[in-house]
């Protein structure tokens, strides 16, 4: 099976600092640049890193915010991870992606307790209706260029879904790392960044577009851990009138919903 990434080797120093090193391959392409990486992929390594660093079995992780500090390099990268809180019940920890000499990503995460809640548990956001088994293959993001685009499979009912708003659901059949197993979490978290690019207020076709609107973050929050390879990506997009947007999502797998995504967008003139 392909993979998103080679792994280089890792190292792990003295002050419990683990700096791992890996290699993009060409599903880990963005769209916006041929020569990026796609925020999605680089979202789930970067979980992948997080989740197996020091794990706490009474722990999960809630949160991942994610800073995005410039284009991401189609290049070698090394991801250091580090704790900047240690808790026995509340912890954060954080994972720096660098690349060409440079912070490409800052991505942070909360870990906090678990323990058997579910005789208060209650759910505001709604099930989706349809399955994604049963829905049909909706191409309208393969419009966009790069090897991420190409990676995933798709499914949508048009009659849910219009530019601003709308649900769809997505998966791949690709590895996160080559030679290793991807659980399901890092599946998952791996595709939330294209919630920006399944209800677009101004269209699908890169091309076409006179205005572009890249994210400079991503920020997931999950009141429960997510299941299956099916995400599911209710979105909501909406534009300021100074530049500025936003992408809200709530998050789904096959059993309900999860949690959510915000992402702020830059509105900018597409260079030609």
């Amino acid at each position: 099976m392909s993979a998103y990434y080679n792994f280089i080797k890792r190292e792990q120093r003295e002050d419990g600092v683990n700096v791992a090193h890996y290699q993009p391959t060409k599903h880990a392409q963005g769209a916006w640049n041929e020569h990026e990486q796609h925020m999605a992929p680089a979202t789930g390594l970067l979980t992948a890193e997080l989740n197996g660093y020091v794990p706490q079995e009474n722990m999960r992780i809630a949160r991942i915010s994610l800073d995005i500090l410039g284009l991401i390099p189609l290049d070698d990268f090394t991801i250091t991870t580090r704790c900047i809180r240690p808790g026995k019940t509340i912890e954060l920890i954080e994972a720096v992606m660098s690349s060409r000499g440079r912070d490409a990503i800052i991505a942070r995460a909360w870990r906090l307790m678990t323990q058997d809640t579910s005789e208060i548990a209650g759910i505001e956001d709604q099930k989706a209706v349809h399955k994604p088994e049963e829905l049909p293959i909706w191409e309208d993001m393969k419009g966009w260029p790069g090897g991420f685009i190409e990676s995933v499979r798709l499914v949508a009912d048009d009659t849910q879904r219009r530019p601003g708003r709308g649900m769809v659901w997505i998966t791949n059949d690709v590895d996160m790392i080559e030679g290793k197993p991807t659980d399901d979490l890092v599946h998952l978290l791996g595709m939330v960044d294209t919630a920006n690019g399944v209800v677009p207020r101004l269209g699908l076709g890169l091309s076409e577009l006179e205005w572009m609107f890249p994210n400079t973050d991503l920020q997931i929050h999950m009141h429960r851990a997510p299941q299956g390879r099916w995400l599911g990506i209710e979105a909501v997009q909406q534009y300021g009138n100074d530049g500025i947007g936003l992408t809200s999502a709530v998050l789904h797998d096959v059993h309900g919903p999860f949690g959510r995504s915000e992402q702020i967008l830059t509105i900018r003139p597409m260079p030609r």
